[in-house]
């Protein structure tokens, strides 16, 4: 018996698969790369079509493997903030637009005339932003009104593959906590955003929670998958809620931090009675009905990275940062704002951009290397200090994480607190297994504890200095955007 898990990331599509204890099958991994497509107009869009194409040859793929013979269960966990709007029959008339996407900036900044977005801030858990729906419909119906009157449904990708595979969809509050359009009290779409924007319950796809699974794939995709053909579907997952799990922090006492193409820092709270605040500049989502998951997202991390190696195609990356370890932190001269893609938390200014400042003859790669390493874990700071009270024990993980240790240092020492780098690789995929596991085994998320590769702990004179360099960051990012 095993399960088969879906993980649609931002940079590839992934299946695998768990047993009934939510532990990886040796040679149970299928993957799949790709990327979104950008623009200097601020699109960040991938095709539904092709999406879709490579997830279906992931999983045509994985269903080749002994342990596949006998499928308990379906889940799936994907990259969201994501928006695709689908015709009657469930055919995709627009990309999806990404949480990336920047496009609806000058929306975000009507819309905020018209909302009291402080209020809209604590119903939703969301903030007025490119990142979340509410700026990206305004936009197309302002741009595309042709194309915008024609969409049937305003959906997720997850609810657009169930469309497809099972003939109809619903929408997990935890992929709908990210849309900006959930009101998190009454856990339905929201009515003063509906009213706004001009749309009904009906534009978008019936809610539940990911528990309430779907069963019974079209002749179409049951003759393709004959395995999965009357295999329960449990509703998707936010990929942010499912990581927190699978890295050991689905209690309030533990905090999770993931730094892959970009980065958050969260916290889940389990309340089924009161609806938690949400601190200024954070977000509050969902890991299921009874789930809060509070935190901050930045649109930069591993992103940076990329982008320094185009920048700098000469430089030995690997000897560069063994440099660095022997360098006193904030040594460069430079101040670094990495917002290379706008900014998310803690100050959601669409429209800011990155910034290097004391740039002079002297300067090297090497120290702007290590400025923008230093520069994304101080953002990361940022919304530690809103998070601060809630525990000292912080699990890390991240592919950008675990492939540099160098890196990993520099967030301790800007977290000021020890970091447990996870063992675990595929930490989203693992916990929608986990929790998956909860509910048809009764396997409490509280027994699990992540292996730890590695333990970084703060090094006191390097965290003076960058506590120092995040005030003169934030000076930077006042006289620039305040």
């Amino acid at each position: 018996m095993s399960y088969l898990i879906i993980d649609v990331g931002s940079s590839s599509v992934r299946a695998i698969l768990y047993d009934p204890q939510g532990r990886a099958i040796d040679g149970g991994f299928v993957s799949r790369p790709y990327q979104f497509s950008v623009s200097a107009s601020g699109a960040s869009t991938v095709d539904a079509e092709y999406l879709r194409d490579l997830v279906e040859v992931c999983v045509g793929d994985i269903l080749t493997h002994p342990a596949a013979q006998q499928i308990r269960a379906v889940g799936m966990a994907t990259f969201v903030g994501n928006l695709l709007g689908v015709d009657k029959l469930g055919n995709a008339l627009t990309p999806i637009y990404t949480y990336a996407d920047t496009q609806s900036k000058d929306d975000a900044s009507l819309l905020a005339q018209q909302m009291d977005c402080d209020d809209s801030h604590q119903r939703t858990g969301c903030l007025l932003h490119t990142a979340y729906h509410p700026a990206k419909l305004h936009w197309l119906k302002r741009t595309d009104p042709q194309t915008f009157g024609g969409v049937h449904q305003w959906m997720d990708f997850a609810s657009y593959l169930y469309t497809h595979w099972l003939g109809e969809a619903k929408c997990s509050y935890s992929v709908a906590s990210w849309s900006g359009l959930l009101n998190r009290h009454t856990l339905i779409w929201d009515s003063e955003w509906l009213s706004l924007l001009g749309l009904s319950d009906a534009s978008f796809p019936p809610l539940a929670d990911f528990k309430a699974f779907q069963q019974g794939l079209t002749p179409k995709y049951a003759r393709r998958w004959t395995q999965l053909a009357n295999v329960q579907f449990f509703l998707a997952l936010g990929d942010g809620a499912a990581a927190n799990v699978g890295m050991g922090a689905a209690l309030p006492e533990t905090l999770a931090l993931t730094l892959g193409s970009t980065a958050a820092l969260r916290a889940v709270y389990t309340d089924s009675r009161n609806v938690p605040d949400v601190p200024a500049g954070l977000w509050a989502y969902r890991v299921d009905k009874d789930r809060h998951l509070i935190g901050g997202a930045t649109s930069e991390g591993g992103n940076v990275l990329h982008w320094l190696k185009t920048m700098f195609p000469s430089l030995d990356f690997v000897q560069a940062e063994q440099e660095i370890v022997q360098r006193p932190a904030d040594s460069h001269g430079l101040t670094c704002l990495p917002l290379l893609n706008g900014e998310r938390s803690p100050g959601w200014h669409s429209s800011a951009t990155g910034t290097i400042h004391g740039l002079t003859l002297s300067t090297t790669p090497i120290d702007v290397l290590q400025a923008a390493l230093e520069g994304v874990a101080l953002r990361i700071a940022l919304i530690a200090r809103q998070l601060s009270s809630l525990t000292e024990r912080v699990y890390l993980g991240g592919g950008a994480a675990s492939a540099s240790p160098v890196w990993c240092q520099i967030l301790a020492n800007a977290l000021d607190k020890p970091l447990c780098l996870v063992a675990e690789s595929e930490v989203t995929a693992h916990g929608t297994a986990l929790l998956i596991a909860n509910v048809l085994n009764n396997l409490p998320l509280e027994d699990y504890t992540p292996p730890i590769a590695q333990v970084f702990t703060p090094q006191p004179e390097n965290v003076a200095r960058l506590a120092a360099a995040r005030e003169r960051q934030q000076e930077l990012y006042r006289r620039l955007y305040s």
